[in-house]
């Protein structure tokens, strides 16, 4: 988990890079796009087999997810400098008890944690740009996506939820292309989008894996050291520093998640 959060969050920095030249659309597609190759490649080797599962419903509903979190983030990232829509996205583990019977310590945990993002958000305030709001639907949706991933760890192999994830989220973004698609005109163009798909591409396999191995709450805090490689990007990339209240809001929130994950594997325990 450590290992994909630093490779997201290397791939996080290439899309913003790009957004100043193609739609946010275009730019998930690349993303997707190695790990989609990789699936065919494996389809051509193995059969179809590959695809059986026992929860396909499921399997789909992961990759309208991915599809749905990738585009948000790298809308907003645009506007958001990359700290503080890495930062924001620290309230997807309070995502995860949603729909769960919990008691008055989590749901404050989780209360804490979203005045934390109201925080760095500051909304009304014109300090951070109405597009953070969508970071926080990204989140919802990664969150979901882990939910989804380890219950299908239960029924289905790692190399199953790959392959449904890269053909539905590739098949599902690809309908809108032939409308914003702008051919990349310069080489540096076309390398940073092939590195962007290859960082994202193994981060997502190292994710599902990690469910695969341990409990959620073991190695969701992992999700927390983004906001290392996320301010470092942000610096050397953009120039770019979260400001006092981005900090503050940060600590807040990791501190209720750390706590609310903490609860959970008491509970499950």
């Amino acid at each position: 988990m450590l290992g994909a959060m630093f490779l997201f969050s290397a791939a996080d920095m290439l899309a913003k890079l790009l957004t100043d030249a193609f739609h946010p659309v275009q730019i998930i597609w690349f993303r997707q796009l190695a790990l989609f190759i990789g699936v065919l490649i494996l389809l051509s080797r193995t059969g179809t087999s590959v695809l059986h599962s026992r929860r396909p419903g499921l399997q789909i509903t992961r990759g309208v997810l991915a599809v749905g979190s990738g585009i948000f983030f790298v809308t907003a990232v645009k506007y958001v400098p990359l700290a503080d829509a890495v930062a924001t996205t620290f309230v997807a583990p309070f995502f995860l008890i949603l729909g769960e019977q919990v008691g008055v310590r989590r749901w404050s945990a989780v209360v804490v944690g979203f005045i934390g993002a109201l925080i760095i958000i500051r909304p009304g305030m014109g300090v951070i740009h109405p597009a953070s709001m969508l970071i926080v639907a990204a989140a919802a949706f990664y969150a979901s996506r882990q939910v989804i991933g380890r219950l299908l760890a239960d029924s289905d192999r790692t190399v199953t939820t790959v392959a449904y994830t890269a053909l539905t989220a590739s098949f599902l973004i690809t309908l809108p292309l032939p409308f914003i698609w702008v051919t990349p005109q310069a080489t540096h163009q076309w390398l940073t989008l092939i590195a962007m798909a290859l960082l994202a591409g193994v981060g997502e396999v190292m994710v599902i894996k990690a469910l695969e191995v341990a409990e959620a709450a073991v190695v969701a805090p992992m999700h927390y050291t983004l906001i290392i490689w996320g301010t470092a990007y942000g610096y050397l990339v953009f120039g770019q520093l979260p400001d006092q209240w981005t900090w503050l809001g940060t600590l807040i929130i990791v501190a209720a998640g750390i706590y609310t994950l903490q609860r959970d594997r008491i509970k499950r325990s």
